[in-house]
């Protein structure tokens, strides 16, 4: 996978392909060489876990599972659409990812 994402932590995505097609969510993990995602409340899934000490109960958790990042795709801030994301370099050398559509940075 290539190690140059350009989804990143704490961004806003929208959901475009799987189960839960349509949804919005902040991202909350990145795993750049899986290529995967993790967006919070987005594709839930429940994992039953059996009781860990006597007289303990059994719990059922939710939790948001990896989504491949080809199935996100990123919202803009300024101008609230989904966008595509380019990179530019900026005056003093470092280098920033710009929205397609209104041509700020993100």
């Amino acid at each position: 996978m290539t190690s140059r994402l350009k989804i990143k932590k704490g961004d806003t995505v929208k959901v475009v392909a799987g189960k839960d097609k349509g949804k919005e969510g902040k991202v909350i993990q990145v795993f750049p060489a899986l290529g995967k995602v993790v967006v919070d409340k987005v594709n839930i899934y429940k994992k039953h876990l059996r009781p860990q000490k006597r007289g303990q109960s059994g719990q059922i958790i939710e939790f948001s599972a990896p989504l491949n990042i080809s199935n996100v795709v990123l919202i803009c801030q300024q101008c609230a659409k989904t966008t595509r994301i380019g990179f530019q370099t900026a005056a003093d050398g470092k280098k920033v990812r710009l929205c397609k559509k209104c041509n700020r940075s993100i």
